[in-house]
């Protein structure tokens, strides 16, 4: 069976609450050995980290730019606080989830345009202090985002559910980050993000699922089925291999192929990983 790492998915979001267990067990079955938890603001540090290790995993602390609204003056104190507290933690593998969101619009407007840069900025100066990849929230925002990523070099990471141009994700391969490519590359109608998960250079991309998000086209119900009483499937990490699988065949290439390109691209983005990975058979 092929092994995956889904690079990005929210294991400690509420949807899981009552059964995670099972979720990670049906995720191991289908061949996802590790899983990387990133978290979304201060209050869910500790219980991101605590999951991780529960289940084996890894996870990342940040705070996402749908969170800088509620989130305190001192949560950036906060955060550097806790990667300085944990930076002996081989679980911890970036800062993340962090970046910039243009989609909300809330977010487009001052104050809080202004403030989610500022966060932004701020959590690349702490990730570059202590040394750690980021894992970044790029919605209709990836100019900018390269552009804090030119002023304030980081080690790398992951560009998360990638969805820029050929010429914006060339930019990030030259900084040597990875593009997370999920559920959204299995709609036929995602003509452009299919075409590069198809041409990108097989070292560019991870797999991820971001779930509870971003389900795959199987999983997804319009608006009238909802209506009609079918409800919307839950995204989790056991439907991986079945997203990558989808890439790999645009891509022309065996999925166990696929399976070995995109785990050594998730170990290259985040290097903690190797000392999480296992290697069966030789791998």
């Amino acid at each position: 069976m092929a092994r995956w790492i889904d690079t990005h998915c929210h294991l400690d979001a509420s949807e899981f609450a009552s059964d995670i267990a099972a979720v990670r067990d049906r995720a191991t079955g289908a061949g996802v050995n590790l899983c990387v938890i990133p978290a979304v603001e201060a209050a869910a540090f500790d219980g991101a980290r605590a999951l991780a290790h529960r289940l084996g995993d890894a996870y990342a602390l940040g705070i996402h730019p749908l969170y800088v609204a509620r989130a305190g003056d001192d949560d950036l104190a906060r955060l550097d606080a806790a990667l300085h507290a944990h930076a002996g933690d081989p679980r911890l593998v970036a800062v993340g989830e962090i970046g910039l969101d243009y989609f909300e619009p809330d977010l487009t407007e001052s104050p809080l345009r202004e403030r989610q840069e500022r966060f932004f900025r701020e959590q690349l100066k702490l990730a570059r202090r202590h040394q750690l990849p980021v894992v970044l929230h790029v919605r209709r925002s990836v100019d900018q985002v390269l552009k804090g990523l030119r002023d304030i070099g980081v080690s790398g990471g992951i560009a998360h559910a990638f969805n820029g141009s050929r010429q914006q994700a060339d930019a990030f391969l030259a900084m040597g980050f990875k593009l997370g490519f999920g559920g959204a590359a299995t709609y036929e109608r995602a003509t452009r993000l299919r075409a590069l998960a198809q041409t990108l250079p097989s070292h560019a991309v991870v797999m991820e699922t971001d779930s509870p998000d971003i389900p795959p086209h199987w999983l997804y119900a319009t608006a009238e089925q909802r209506a009609a009483g079918q409800p919307q499937g839950r995204n989790e990490p056991a439907e991986l291999p079945r997203i990558a699988a989808e890439v790999a065949q645009l891509r022309g290439v065996s999925v166990d192929a696929w399976a070995a390109a995109t785990t050594a691209n998730a170990l290259a983005a985040l290097p903690r990983l190797h000392g999480l990975w296992a290697p069966a058979g030789g791998d």
